[in-house]
């Protein structure tokens, strides 16, 4: 029997961790069923290096924004330099942005700003926000709700890992949330318990690698290849087979980066 297919929405194939074995590490994935990966680049100094990820692999997209917790050290984006990226045909989402008070509350107000620009962006090329959030809820609810009241969007949570508060705003505003590594921690039970209230096809998979890796790899590097240790905590939350909650994630995932899901490879690429 053949592996389910299944996406890593989110991670970060960029980063130093990967440097030494990246062809690898994406071989692994692809042998694992992961059929396709979105590496996400943090600051868009790094862009280029991120794109190239993309264009050298044929499963890879990518995505690009500012990070908020890089919002105060990094120049502040416009909605123009990523409406600029949205020309590349395996650029598929703006981000990711947010908001971040656990680390970075010091920066709160430059990274409101920043998120401003992002959904901006989000609004004008119809490419779905990914969305870092971490002890913001209500600013983050606050700001998401008047940017779909302006003009709506497309969104994800990226990680989610907040409160039942923010998993209601966001599914009532037509918005995914994204299952990490730490929807498998044995001591995540309230936060499965608020993924197994949400509408199964509102859920993506995600490793952020290389953090987060989910038992049995906690406290290793995570990789792409992981996805599927998450996606399985994933089909016993939503009671579903494996098979069942890959291919429903995987729908989920084309019907929001519906540009990666329409993007064919050019004849005679590997």
């Amino acid at each position: 029997m053949s592996t389910p297919h299944i996406v890593d929405s989110h991670c970060h194939l960029d980063f130093p961790d990967f440097d030494e074995e990246r062809d690898a590490i994406v071989a692994r994935a692809v042998e694992a069923g992961v059929s396709r990966m979105v590496t996400i680049c943090t600051k868009l100094r790094n862009e280029p290096q991120v794109r190239a990820i993309a264009e050298t692999y044929d499963p890879v997209f990518y995505a690009a924004g500012t990070h908020p917790m890089s919002a105060a050290d990094e120049p502040l984006v416009t909605a123009q330099d990523l409406i600029r990226l949205a020309d590349h045909p395996k650029f598929v989402g703006i981000g990711e942005s947010g908001l971040d008070y656990h680390y970075t509350a010091e920066s709160a107000d430059i990274q409101k700003t920043s998120l401003k620009v992002h959904i901006e962006a989000a609004q004008e090329t119809g490419l779905p926000l990914i969305i870092h959030n971490r002890a913001s809820d209500d600013d983050m609810i606050d700001i998401l709700s008047a940017g779909m009241a302006q003009k709506p969007f497309s969104c994800v949570m990226h990680c989610f890992s907040s409160s039942e508060k923010l998993a209601h705003a966001a599914l009532d505003m037509g918005f995914y949330l994204s299952m990490s590594g730490i929807s498998a921690f044995p001591k995540s039970q309230d936060l499965r318990d608020i993924f197994a209230k949400a509408p199964v096809d509102r859920i993506l998979v995600e490793t952020d690698s290389p953090y987060l890796a989910p038992p049995p790899h906690r406290g290793k590097r995570n990789e792409p290849a992981f996805t599927a240790h998450t996606a399985k905590v994933g089909a016993e939350v939503f009671g579903l087979s494996f098979e069942d909650f890959a291919t429903q994630t995987t729908a989920n995932f084309d019907r929001l980066f519906s540009k990666a899901a329409a993007w064919q490879p050019k004849e005679g690429a590997a």
